[in-house]
């Protein structure tokens, strides 16, 4: 098994034990459950810079990057800065996140937030509308397409957002579906972890106009944003690149800023 059969595998395990413990329905009781969500597709067609910030305290590949940040205070760094939206790592085991998390930087900020995770189950989808989510991320390489259909419809029921990541042309093809807001493309390969800027680009015209596209993992420049800017990408989510410093707000507020130049 590689580590993403390893996260998948856990993820059935913990979803199973969720739904035991907190039913459904208490999650459609959230007081967050029926708040109007913001648009992502939408911030990031408006911006100039299109930058998506993301929390991430830890990964499989780069072992600890931040262990001990305030995510409320990054979250309104982050909005500060002039991010189009914000990434929220939930996976505990493997990223060191939480649904509190989520909930914590949705208390202090109104941009949108991508609930970023390992959905594979309905009820995640639920959890994610009642923690604060505008966006749900789903993951092709993991998801048939019945279910990236039938997740991509609850999800846009509920009044948020779908970015679906893909790492190849195989993945595209099967997830290409109405029922999506935003195409990300994976330049890291979640088997290897290799990362490649070459993924982006060549996928970039097999992704229809009707679909924000976004580029995701490896994206560390400005030199790198602006180019991909050519292929049509819209949307760039950058992580480890700000959280690896002592102050991630204040690495994205002079990145941003940067890019504006």
């Amino acid at each position: 098994m590689n580590i993403l059969d390893h996260i998948i595998a856990d993820k059935k395990v913990e979803v199973a034990l969720k739904k035991a413990v907190i039913p459904a329905a208490q999650l459609e009781q959230s007081v967050l459950f029926n708040r109007e969500c913001a648009s992502l597709a939408t911030a990031l067609k408006n911006s100039t810079t299109g930058i998506i910030a993301e929390h991430k305290r830890r990964s499989p590949s780069k072992g600890t990057i931040h262990q001990n940040t305030n995510v409320a205070q990054v979250a309104k760094g982050y909005q500060k800065a002039g991010a189009s939206g914000m990434s929220v790592l939930t996976d505990i085991k493997y990223f060191g996140g939480s649904l509190e998390d989520l909930l914590l930087a949705r208390s202090v900020v109104t941009m949108p937030l991508l609930r970023k995770e390992f959905i594979i189950d309905e009820y995640q989808v639920l959890e994610a509308k009642a923690y604060g989510a505008d966006v749900i991320l789903l993951i092709a390489t993991v998801l048939t397409q019945s279910q990236i259909k039938n997740l991509s419809e609850m999800a846009k029921s509920l009044g948020m957002e779908v970015l679906l990541e893909v790492h190849n042309q195989k993945e595209l093809e099967k997830s290409l579906m109405p029922s999506l807001d935003m195409l990300g493309v994976n330049n890291r390969n979640l088997k290897t972890f290799e990362v490649r800027l070459e993924t982006s680009k060549t996928l970039a015209d097999e992704i229809p106009e009707s679909f924000v596209k976004v580029s995701e993992s490896g994206i560390s420049s400005i030199e790198a944003i602006n180019e991909l800017k050519t292929f049509g990408y819209q949307g760039f989510l950058i992580g480890e690149n700000f959280m690896k410093t002592n102050t991630p707000a204040k690495s994205a507020a002079e990145f941003i800023a940067k890019l504006k130049l």
